[in-house]
């Protein structure tokens, strides 16, 4: 089996960072301190979350396309969860000419003049068999949060996430990765790792899902487990059927049978292939980023690490896995 480096990155749409954390200005070459970031990983599958597309804060970069480049990846997507540009605090301001929704950019779109974007990437070294691409609504309501350069919290709006899933040739045959970025607002983005688990139901196994959950500690391996438990009992309908079924039966003559507990579903192997803070990037306390497994054996997974990157808020996380 070969040894994959899996890795998964918010990249605060590639703004440099002092080391105490302060945001630096961009230098000439926007994309540089990116690619420098994405060329130390050396991963063979990078997940990216908070990526610009021709923004002008960001330099007017393809961030995909840079970081593609410097990973050198075979294939590579790009789902633009917005079309638009940043407006402090209030969130976004829609591109007029771009309908909204979803639209997924790969290497065949560079250089194209679309308008502005921002959302999650996928890319790979590995070949790949199939890609798909969803949208999640944002939540209806936002949250108080910290704001860079404003003193205490801020109102800020949810905004709509995606996600993107490949599924890869590996050495002993395919398996799938998914690329994420979730909502901030709890229960939110627990409901949207649900229905990741559900989406790619249909995908061979073994799963990989990376990316930037905005939860903590086992939320996001009992949420998709739970998923998994679910998908494997009967529907909800069928059950209620046979509940009634057997209410309706005529009462047997004779001593009352005792009642046999049906067993529960078994949760899945869902597990964490890292386990490190990533946040904040300057001094991490707090792990919303992570490596998520399930059909990977224990024994195949190596090393993980949090590297210190001159971009983001967000330290990378990585794992070397045996697939």
């Amino acid at each position: 089996m070969s040894q994959l480096r899996i890795a998964t990155f918010n990249l605060l749409h590639g703004q440099p960072l002092a080391p105490d954390g302060a945001p630096r200005p961009y230098p000439v070459d926007a994309g540089g301190p990116l690619a420098e970031a994405v060329t130390a990983l050396d991963a063979d599958v990078l997940a990216l979350q908070e990526v610009d597309r021709y923004q002008a804060r960001s330099g007017g970069t393809d961030q995909s396309a840079v970081a593609a480049k410097a990973m050198g990846a075979a294939d590579w997507r790009f789902a633009a969860a917005l079309h638009g540009r940043p407006a402090p605090v209030a969130g976004w301001l829609p591109d007029p000419s771009t309908p909204g929704g979803l639209r997924v950019y790969g290497p065949a779109e560079v250089g194209d003049e679309a308008a502005p974007s921002y959302g999650t990437a996928l890319l790979t070294r590995l070949p790949v068999l199939h890609w798909r691409a969803r949208r999640f609504a944002p939540a209806p309501f936002g949250l108080p949060l910290r704001v860079a350069g404003r003193r205490g919290l801020t109102p800020v709006p949810d905004e709509p996430r995606a996600a993107l899933a490949a599924v890869l040739e590996g050495d002993r045959g395919p398996f799938t990765v998914v690329a994420a970025h979730l909502s901030f607002v709890p229960g939110w983005n627990m409901a949207q790792l649900a229905g990741i688990r559900r989406w790619i139901a249909d995908l061979p196994q073994p799963y990989l899902v990376l990316g930037d959950f905005n939860l903590v500690g086992a939320v996001p391996r009992t949420v998709l487990g739970g998923a998994t438990a679910l998908e494997r009992t009967a529907p909800r309908v069928r059950v209620r059927e046979l509940r009634a079924a057997r209410r309706a039966r005529p009462a047997l003559a004779g001593p009352r049978r005792r009642r046999v507990r049906e067993p529960r579903p078994r949760l899945q192997g869902w597990y964490d292939l890292a386990r490190t803070p990533t946040y904040p990037s300057h001094r991490p306390a707090v792990q919303f980023d992570h490596v998520l497994a399930v059909g990977v054996p224990r024994t195949a997974v190596g090393p993980a690490a949090a590297p210190r990157a001159g971009v983001s808020d967000h330290r990378p996380l990585l794992v070397e896995v045996s697939l």
